[in-house]
């Protein structure tokens, strides 16, 4: 069996801006500097080549919908007595301001009809009906997260989105300039802490959690290829990760999210989390920009940019393994 190579990344430097959501928003593009003048960066002890086998990388809230609303209308909308929160500098979320919203002029037979319900995990069920948007992309926002999907032919989308805020404010996008605005309520969020992680196109990147000495493929190792189940984690047993973003469009907005019941665990110990970043023909000899997110405690939404250089084509099968990108969760039972 062919051998593969990960790369532990602990001496490089990569480099990591805060920035805000907002320029996650519009546009995806990174700042090349920090308010101060100079880029900020996290450094790693020392790079260190290991080698690995070849299949190794290295309650259900009341829905209260709004109607669907015209994009360049959504930008300047202001919800009823609700605050919309976006990643922000210096590890803050802050709320976008906007004027009164002026009634849109919507075409009867295109009106966008979008809700949002709360469930299980802290998750929210965002359903859309979009019936002159069929078979069509578009992006949806939530608290600075940002994920790429494709309606049904029918101009129907369902999708489960791990929530980030308690009033939780969803915001789906269409290339024509109009889209859908829809809200609920999540009181479970506080019990769970998040981690996102999330980039554009074929980044090849990878959230990995290994829960209280899980070793990689064992139980209580949470990635893409072993979810976890909400169901255990709705208990207070383990973690599970979401991947949301269609990534058979180009250029997608893909994101992963861990997510971990601290609040309700009787369990005690660390949840080690890294990014791994697999070398492939897509995306070698180039730089992945992505953005992780996190939240703990019930507290406030941590934002990071990185951008890592992925090593050349001669590498491709080799894993890149970030692990002093993301503090490791410290859990403690209840």
């Amino acid at each position: 069996m062919a051998q593969k190579k990960s790369i532990v990344l602990g001496g490089a430097t990569l480099c990591v801006a805060l920035a805000t959501g907002y320029v996650m928003q519009f546009g995806f593009e990174l700042p090349s500097q920090s308010k101060s003048g100079s880029p900020a960066t996290v450094q790693v002890s020392a790079i260190t080549d290991t080698s690995a086998k070849a299949d190794e990388p290295v309650a259900a809230a009341e829905m209260n919908a709004l109607p669907s609303l015209p994009l360049d209308a959504l930008t300047n909308a202001q919800l009823p007595d609700t605050t919309v929160e976006m990643a922000a500098v210096q590890d803050d979320v802050a709320p976008l301001p906007g004027p009164v919203l002026d009634q849109p002029q919507i075409s009867p037979d295109c009106a966008i009809d979008m809700t949002a319900t709360a469930a299980a995990g802290a998750m929210v069920d965002v359903s859309i009906k979009a019936p002159c948007n069929a078979s069509e992309r578009f992006t949806l926002h939530h608290n600075g997260m940002m994920v790429t999907e494709v309606t049904q032919p029918d101009g129907t989308a369902t999708l489960s989105i791990p929530a980030l805020s308690e009033t939780a404010v969803f915001i789906a996008a269409f290339a024509n300039g109009e889209g859908g605005l829809a809200q609920t309520d999540v009181p479970s969020l506080p019990f769970y802490d998040r981690v996102v992680v999330q980039w554009r196109g074929q980044a090849g990147l990878q959230l990995h959690a290994r829960e209280f000495g899980a070793n990689y493929f064992d139980q209580g190792h949470i990635w893409h290829d072993a979810k976890g189940d909400i169901a255990e984690a709705a208990q207070g047993k383990g973690g599970f990760l979401t991947r949301i973003g269609n990534e058979d469009t180009p250029d997608a907005l893909v994101a992963e999210i861990y997510s971990f019941p601290a609040g309700t665990t009787a369990r005690n110990g660390d949840i080690a989390l890294s990014v791994e970043a697999e070398v492939t023909l897509r995306n070698c000899n180039t730089d992945v920009e992505a953005q992780t997110l996190d939240m703990r405690d019930g507290g406030v939404l941590k934002v990071q940019d990185l951008t890592l250089a992925i090593p050349e084509c001669g590498s491709v099968g080799d894993f890149l393994v970030l692990k002093n990108l993301i503090e490791d969760l410290k859990i403690a039972s209840n």
